[in-house]
């Protein structure tokens, strides 16, 4: 018969560490906890980094570097197409553990990885990706040329909502470019960026090149103010996208920092609403709201388009079914926290007493036999005016709000006066609509009856307005140009026959 004490240590919660050096680090005695958003109970503890983890992950940097750097092109994306073999083959265990500490269902979680393993695959093609342009004869005798080099070290930091995808659009790419990648994901979900880490070295990548380190604010702050890091990445809220953007500037670094959205749907009169409304609920609802590219606000153009949208909007949400991630039979999840669910629930009252219409209330939602877990079913809000917060703050859940127009070119103004500019689509049956509205509307990313225009691999990811911090997008050509520094080389080796001539004028070819 176990002991008292044994039983005790068979259901203590799990103790996660850091990645560093190809190893598993214990931190120090400072801990956060992790919960499983289903039954609300605390599932592991997590160690919180200090200082000198950040050495541990830097010296193991510093020394890996300079043969990571000289290695070939073609044998780094060896490594990435080994890497690619194992995320393949370890789906299953990465996405559980997606779904048990982030809370969405399991088939969204393989979607998730599965746009992550298109960056690894694009990162494959590095060889091809660092061409540089050449220039013979720029001059008499002279040859241009340049090249794509590493920056050094640099840094991503990414948020709960996407654990395994958001990573896998940062330190693929960068590692492929030759630099060494340190990696802080959110506190709330580590399991799977550990497992991505662990899996990399498996591949064959060297020890040092990749680290992974968790922590609070205390860590972000050390890793802005290191001038040994040269860039940083960034994915979070618009209020912390900003400050990460000017400080770690300050300190002399590259940043890319993505920030929040209010993503805008236009429904024109002539659209499909069977197929437009599929398509809203997805964008809407999928993951519970918790998306920088959920559709969060459906304009309507014309009472007539508003009613059909809405009535249909509410019939099906009746239909979605709500409880764990990991029943795949389930359509929505439960949101990451306590404090989500609470900050969703205070926005629906903002609405209500705003004097919005609420046609759909997900407060009323209980999952039996999960009564502490965090769910929240879907609201849908009708009526709704420019003025009021649920339609001028990112919600970050599973809240759609309706706002009725007269015109295309009311929705446009809409669009493009909100502080964000992630996200938007429109649905329309006619092209001339279609391009007017992709011409004019002040977004990163645009759809034409696609609710989620989420770019491919090879294209690049970024909005405009509030929604992002930097010059350049995440993932495509973009991250390969902030993951290099150009560097141009012009030489000239003269004839022995020709005697130099001393020249004061500026060189002109």
């Amino acid at each position: 018969m176990k002991s008292i004490e044994a039983v005790v240590n068979d259901i203590r919660p799990e103790i996660l560490g850091h990645f560093i050096n190809g190893t598993e680090v214990a931190g120090p005695e400072r801990y956060s906890e992790v919960f499983n958003p289903a039954t609300g109970a605390v599932s592991k503890h997590l160690s919180l980094a200090g200082p000198d983890e950040l050495e541990q992950a830097i010296d193991a940097a510093k020394a890996s570097g300079p043969v990571w750097r000289q290695t070939p092109p073609q044998k780094r994306a060896q490594v990435l197409f080994r890497y690619r073999e194992l995320l393949v083959r370890h789906a299953a265990e990465i996405c559980q553990l997606i779904t048990a500490e982030h809370g969405k269902v399991i088939t969204d979680a393989h979607g998730e990885l599965s746009r992550g393993i298109e960056i690894v695959d694009y990162a494959c093609g590095i060889s091809e990706l660092l061409k540089g342009e050449h220039s013979k004869n720029a001059g008499s005798a002279i040859d241009s040329w340049s090249e794509f080099q590493p920056l050094g070290l640099v840094a991503g930091i990414t948020p709960f909502n996407f654990p395994a995808m958001v990573p896998l659009w940062m330190f693929p790419l960068a590692i492929a470019c030759g630099n060494t990648f340190l990696l802080k994901p959110s506190e709330r979900d580590p399991g799977a960026p550990l497992l991505l880490a662990r899996l990399f070295q498996e591949a064959g990548l060297p020890d040092g090149v990749l680290s992974v380190i968790n922590g609070d604010r205390e860590i972000v702050d050390l890793m802005l103010q290191d001038k040994r890091i040269a860039a940083v990445s960034f994915v979070g809220s618009t209020l912390i996208a900003e400050s990460v953007y000017r400080r770690a500037s300050a300190s002399g670094k590259r940043v890319q920092a993505l920030g929040g959205a209010k993503n805008h749907a236009v429904i024109m009169p002539d659209a499909d609403v069977g197929s437009t409304v599929s398509a809203l609920i997805g964008a809407a609802y999928g993951s519970s709201g918790e998306r920088c590219m959920a559709i969060s606000v459906v304009v309507c153009v014309g009472e007539d388009t508003a009613e059909r949208t809405v009535a249909s909007l509410r019939e099906r949400l009746a239909e979605l079914k709500i409880g764990p991630g990991n029943d795949a039979e389930n359509d929505m999840g439960p949101l990451i926290s306590d404090q989500a669910l609470a900050r969703v629930k205070s926005y629906i009252g903002e609405g209500v007493a705003a004097g919005a219409t609420l046609v759909v209330d997900g407060r009323q939602v209980s999952v039996p036999g999960f009564d502490r877990g965090f769910f929240l079913g879907p609201s849908l809000f009708d009526h709704v005016t420019s003025e009021m917060s649920i339609y001028r703050d990112e919600i970050f859940g599973p809240v759609l709000c309706v706002v009725r127009v007269e015109t295309l070119e009311m929705a446009m103004t809409l669009v493009n006066q909100h502080e964000y500019g992630n996200g938007s689509c429109i649905f329309t049956r006619d092209g001339e609509t279609a391009r007017l509205f992709t011409d004019n509307v002040l977004a990163g990313m645009v759809g034409v009856n696609i609710a989620l225009p989420v770019p491919v691999a090879n294209q690049s990811f970024g909005g405009c307005k509030r929604s992002l911090f930097g010059d350049l997008y995440v993932y495509g050509p973009d991250a390969i140009r902030f993951y290099t520094r150009r560097k141009t080389i012009t030489q000239r080796w003269p004839s022995s026959s020709t005697a130099e001539q001393t020249s004061f004028s500026f060189p002109s070819g």
